[in-house]
């Protein structure tokens, strides 16, 4: 089970800080991959958009920039409409993942007693 140490224990040295990050990093790609793939496969069968096209939308949605080719029947809208939804939780959890190593090492260090 992976934890954070409490405000009692010492400063993670830097190394091992640097390996806590690089996994975040790593949890927090797999999130973008699941995420996209499950846009591709969206607009591919739902959109009958091409694999590129269909990875590009997904792409494009998930960072908020928006959608690219119009869809044409309602279950592709009612797809995108959901999919956007469903993008903006996942790209802000996604960036929460990678940012909780960094975070929690600010916090702690401002919480270590000078004794």
């Amino acid at each position: 089970m992976l934890h954070f140490e409490n405000k009692n224990k010492e400063l993670l040295p830097f190394s091992q800080f640097l390996r806590r990050v690089l996994l975040y990093f790593f949890y927090a790609f797999i999130l973008i991959v699941i995420s996209t793939g499950i846009g591709t496969v969206g607009y591919r069968y739902l959109g009958n958009l091409s694999w590129i096209d269909s990875f590009y939308n997904a792409c494009m949605i998930l960072t908020g920039m928006g959608p690219v080719n119009v869809m044409e029947t309602n279950t592709a809208k009612l797809f995108a409409s959901f999919y956007a939804l469903f993008s903006g939780i996942a790209f802000l959890s996604t960036i929460a993942v990678f940012l909780a190593p960094i975070a929690h090492r600010f916090l702690h260090a401002l919480h270590i007693d000078d004794d």
